[in-house]
């Protein structure tokens, strides 16, 4: 299977996204159905919906949409971390229409102020309710953060995790330093995994140029087993379309013998989040 392991989908008559008000781009509604040609054209089979806001209701509506969409194999919910009852809650995720496609959780820890919120002991806690229930946990953390992050998933090797769109690391030579560092640190940790997903939008022109090293690093401490492509379409559409952000990760791997590239495009993604072909 070829896997597009992040990607959205929101629809603004039922819910606004709050976030899009500034980014005339994204301030509409986004479907599977207009992504569809695009998986089609570049022969993707499957497909992780992931999250996109803070709400309870989102999650149900987006495990109703695997249940009836075919491309949808896996979806990343959302649930408070903090929540006491967290355990009982993903029990009755997993007991709703489509409940069976859900693999993972996420929380945008990158809207919290604090740096250290992934360590506070009440985050911890709900984050191992997420392992506990057999679910992979996506790390969504802004530069200052994943410190942070690198010590939550060493500190909890029983707990599989996934670092979305790479830490989101500040592209350029000031910002590639100290996130190889931190990409080193974790690399470790066997208990994660990456996604090349949602690079192209922190780049200027010249994408494919700007991320190789990026790319470089990610291919040489993590490795093709642990690195999974992801569009983050819709989001991705602020820099490139489906068929170029794809084009840029085929680029960034084409050294990867045929093996190593089925990894990063589709056979990472089925073993983290047990998607089966």
């Amino acid at each position: 299977m070829r896997i597009d392991a992040h990607h959205h989908v929101w629809d603004l008559a039922v819910r606004d996204q709050p976030w899009t008000r500034d980014l005339p781009a994204l301030r509409r509604t986004f479907t599977t159905t207009e992504l569809r040609p695009a998986l089609g054209r570049n022969a993707i089979d499957a497909t992780v919906l992931v999250q996109t806001i803070a709400v309870p209701e989102e999650t149900p509506e987006l495990l109703s949409l695997a249940a009836e969409d075919s491309h949808v194999r896996a979806v990343v919910g959302w649930t408070s971390l903090t929540d006491p009852g967290i355990a009982d809650r993903l029990a009755q995720l997993r007991e709703l229409p489509g409940g069976s496609a859900l693999v993972g959780i996420r929380y945008g820890i990158q809207d919290e102020t604090d740096p250290d919120w992934p360590a506070r002991p009440e985050v911890r806690r709900g984050i191992e309710a997420v392992g506990a229930a057999g679910l992979v946990y996506d790390l969504l953390v802004r530069p200052d953060q994943l410190p942070a992050a690198v010590r939550t998933v060493r500190e909890l090797p029983d707990v599989r995790f996934v670092l979305d769109h790479a830490g989101n690391p500040v592209i350029g030579p000031a910002g590639l330093t100290p996130w190889t560092s931190l990409v080193t640190e974790l690399a470790d940790c066997p208990n994660v995994a990456v996604k090349l997903s949602g690079l192209v939008t922190r780049t200027a022109a010249d994408p494919a140029r700007a991320l190789r090293p990026y790319a470089d690093v990610l291919l040489a401490t993590m490795g093709p087993d642990r690195l999974m492509y992801g569009s983050d379409w819709p989001v991705c559409l602020l820099a490139a379309g489906y068929d170029e952000v794809l084009a840029v990760a085929e680029t960034l791997t084409e050294d990867l013998n045929a093996g190593e590239r089925e990894a990063v495009f589709g056979t990472t993604a089925a073993r983290w989040y047990g998607i089966a072909s």
